[in-house]
């Protein structure tokens, strides 16, 4: 008796991707976001958010108790400081700081004016719904909705900081005065991080910052709200930034979590807590000294939103080339990296699907 063998039908094939992508497509038109469902009684997750075939386990693991996400204290002397941050960059690729000269008050209040501009009206929401950030500012779900295999349950609030500013008349007024202060604090505590991380690679203390290393700045606000299937998918799926230096605040709804070895380890929100995480560009720079992790974040059970406000810092210039910085490189510690643009690299990631450490295993020698 000749075995039963299932051929893969094309016609069926086509016909999937053409109903996926025209719920991609009612869903991205009606822009209600993500949120809009929540408020709409669903009870169960539409299909273009099911992550049928991923590489982590379905299931919510627990947090990995035997290693946490370092808190370090900026009111400690400068050399603990530099050790503490080399440190936690080139084992775990993330860390938290404290008692960092931003008053706790600011960091909530970033965070719940966030929380404010997607609990609007919808109608005040739609005004800013699109998928480029016009005049410096969009709000959508899922910059990767159309190249991603599956949409993740959150919607965003994007904003272009530098090198040009938005257009701030046409910053949501909700947020607006905001974002336009938060920037200032994330802009002077980035580069007082750039340089810890240059004095931690033994590099002059402002090798980075003459590279352009924070002359670009996007914002991406992320809304988490309850998901009623938080294991069939994702807040947002495995991956590694792009950028040089990711400078993030969140609420006190947990859900992010870091890649280490094979275990997902909880980042647990504090109270003015500040997060860094190495990005993909100081890993090259830093020729693998840092290293830039995957993390994610998990679908919200909870019924209170998640919400947290990343700010990616990234260099300006565009005619340069990038790779590891030559004081760092010997006949024992050859490049480990291929030199590249600026534009060819953040094509390629605006061009794929948002998942590991592609970018760095591309540009690898």
């Amino acid at each position: 008796m000749n075995p039963i063998i299932n051929v893969p039908n094309s016609n069926n094939q086509e016909h999937d991707h053409n109903h996926r992508l025209q719920q991609l497509k009612k869903f991205d038109e009606s822009k209600v976001g993500v949120k809009g469902l929540v408020d709409r009684g669903i009870t169960s997750i539409p299909s273009i958010f099911v992550h049928t075939t991923r590489p982590d386990p379905p299931s919510r693991p627990g947090p990995n108790k035997k290693v946490s996400i370092p808190v370090i204290d900026l009111s400690s002397p400068r050399k603990n400081i530099v050790d503490e941050v080399r440190k936690a960059s080139s084992e775990l690729g993330f860390f938290q700081i404290i008692n960092h000269g931003i008053e706790v008050e600011s960091v909530k209040e970033i965070v719940e004016s966030i929380k404010m501009f997607f609990e609007q009206p919808e109608e005040e929401k739609m005004k800013y719904y699109r998928r480029e950030p016009t005049n410096g500012i969009a709000y959508s779900t899922n910059f990767d909705l159309y190249n991603s295999k599956a949409a993740s349950w959150r919607d965003t609030l994007q904003a272009r900081l530098s090198p040009e500013k938005p257009d701030w008349e046409n910053v949501p007024k909700v947020c607006r005065g905001y974002l336009v202060e938060w920037d200032e604090k994330v802009e002077s505590i980035g580069a007082e991080m750039l340089e810890i991380l240059c004095e931690g690679l033994g590099v002059e203390k402002n090798r980075l910052k003459d590279m352009s290393c924070m002359g670009a700045r996007t914002m991406a606000a992320h809304y988490y709200p309850y998901c009623p299937q938080p294991d069939l998918t994702a807040g947002l799926t495995s991956h590694t930034d792009p950028g040089l230096l990711t400078v993030l605040v969140q609420n006190l709804v947990p859900g992010l979590q870091v890649k280490v070895g094979e275990e997902w380890v909880d980042v647990e929100p504090l109270e003015g807590g500040i997060v860094f995480n190495i990005g993909d560009i100081l890993q090259i720079l830093s020729n693998d000294t840092y290293k830039s992790v995957e993390h994610r974040v998990l679908a919200n059970p909870f019924p209170e939103p998640r919400v947290s406000a990343a700010v990616f810092l990234n260099p300006s210039k565009r005619d340069d080339y990038y790779g590891p910085l030559p004081e760092l490189l010997s006949v024992e510690t050859p490049a480990r990296y291929r030199q590249f643009l600026l534009p060819e690299y953040l094509k390629r990631f605006f061009t794929k699907e948002l998942d590991g450490k592609t970018l760095t295993n591309y540009y690898r020698v």
